[in-house]
């Protein structure tokens, strides 16, 4: 890996999980188990979200969930499955922001449900 001077955000945070894994974790979960563990998270995501900004009725067992803490466990995971399979993160956002950049800036200029 690079420098850590040189590192960009995303790089960042894969060489933190990384190095977190190597001291606490003993090793990744098999891709498979990352998965299922993403799609937890992404429940818990949905259920706070849900309850809070959606219509649904609050329950008093919902207060203890964090928005922002569910989000990260989302976050940690997606890193896990990248740091795992060889994913440069940061290249890929960065691509990925480039073709939303230019694939959708007159698609949402000209949607009046924006407005």
């Amino acid at each position: 890996m690079k420098e850590k001077k040189d590192l960009l955000p995303l790089n960042l945070l894969q060489n933190q999980v990384d190095q977190w894994i190597q001291n606490f974790g003993v090793r990744y979960f098999n891709e498979l188990t990352n998965m299922a563990q993403l799609t937890e998270e992404v429940g818990e995501v949905a259920r706070i979200i849900s309850r809070k900004y959606g219509e649904q009725s609050e329950k008093y067992s919902d207060q203890k969930f964090d928005l922002g803490e569910e989000l990260a466990d989302v976050l940690f995971v997606t890193l896990c499955l990248a740091n795992q399979t060889g994913v440069d993160l940061q290249s890929s956002f960065d691509r990925r922001m480039i073709i939303k950049g230019s694939r959708d800036k007159a698609r949402h200029e000209g949607n009046s449900k924006l407005r």
